[in-house]
């Protein structure tokens, strides 16, 4: 009966997806953002089986029994139960158990087509779990004025200036963090007056040209100072600094209302607070995700059709996640509409 140690073997398999003997089906490398996520849970497999004293292993079931198989069946849901168990008593919630469970579950694939190891199917049984986040933007009239308002730009310092036009840039271009700070001159063109924004996206490889208004222009121009146009337009700036300077910016800006924040564990909603058991700001949420998403709805709020956002987001036709940005600018609209109406109402 063959038994190898579990951890042993998915050491190799982060080792061979960093070194590319394990390529995606289109040939293409593994990114490095998803080899960091099989990090995670490798250790958090390591320390389930320290913490529980779970014994990880993995057992070749081509030659097994009835009976074996059964043994290992039961094996494998006791460790489902365990892992999961273990998961959400430290605090995770659906989305990061469920993400956890997926790459096992590639794990599994690797063993036995790169490996030739037959575990059997039991793997399949692991169900992965999902939860909806409510989308987080600002409005139109939030991203005005952090556009237009010049005497709050004043009171910012220069760190801040800089994080709120890179922020103020990805609300209106709908670019991802990692690409934003990929930005060099030749992602600018200049034809006939009028300036585009060329992009292929570091995450789906969609490839997007964008109209840029002038204020955005300007932002361009502000920060892309250096002649070199190979040098990035914004440098370089973490993305722990980034939030935590944008959350200073919201504070500072009197984005302060409290939101309503929940999240999921096995399904079932949990309302969260802050650390401080206090009342989640809006300003508190506010991250790099919300330039992307802000874009988006901003678009869907003011007219634009569908086709034509989905092509500056590079999002495909039927997407779920797409679909959410459709139901909250909607939403964002009927709310509008309402307001309107009880304006009429009363005069």
């Amino acid at each position: 009966m063959i038994r190898k140690p579990l951890i042993s073997l998915f050491t190799q398999f982060i080792r061979d997806t960093e070194t590319g003997r394990r390529l995606k089906k289109n040939g293409e490398r593994i990114r490095p953002d998803s080899i960091q996520n099989y990090k995670y849970v490798l250790l958090n497999l390591t320390r389930f089986s320290e913490s529980t004293g779970f014994d990880l292993r993995i057992r070749d079931t081509s030659r097994l029994n009835k009976r074996e198989l059964l043994v290992e069946k039961n094996y494998w849901k006791k460790f489902y139960r365990g892992f999961t168990d273990y998961l959400y008593k430290n605090g995770c919630h659906d989305n990061y158990v469920g993400a956890n469970i997926k790459t096992i579950r590639v794990f599994f694939n690797y063993l036995k087509t790169e490996k030739h190891i037959h575990t059997g199917d039991f793997h399949k049984q692991f169900y992965v779990r999902k939860e909806e986040i409510e989308i987080q933007v600002l409005s139109p009239d939030q991203l005005k004025f952090l556009i237009h308002d010049k005497s709050f730009e004043e009171k910012l310092t220069d760190r801040q200036r800089k994080v709120k036009d890179i922020f103020v840039f990805g609300c209106t271009t709908g670019l991802r963090f990692s690409d934003l700070f990929l930005l060099t001159k030749h992602n600018f063109e200049h034809t006939d007056g009028k300036w585009y924004l060329k992009v292929k996206s570091k995450k789906t490889k969609a490839f997007t040209k964008v109209r840029l208004p002038e204020y955005a222009v300007r932002i361009f121009e502000q920060w892309s100072a250096s002649n070199n146009k190979r040098a990035t337009v914004f440098g370089q700036l973490s993305l722990f600094n980034f939030n935590k300077t944008l959350k200073e910016i919201g504070e500072a800006a009197g984005f302060t209302d409290p939101v309503d924040v929940s999240r999921e564990k096995l399904g079932k909603a949990v309302k969260m607070a802050s650390s401080a058991n206090t009342p989640i700001r809006f300003c508190d949420k506010m991250s790099s995700h919300m330039m992307r998403r802000t874009a988006i709805t901003t678009m869907l709020i003011l007219g634009m059709p569908d086709h034509l956002v989905r092509k500056v987001s590079g999002h495909t036709q039927g997407g779920n996640s797409f679909n959410r940005y459709v139901h909250h600018a909607q939403a964002y609209m009927d709310t509008e509409i309402e307001k309107l109406h009880g304006k009429l109402e009363t005069i």
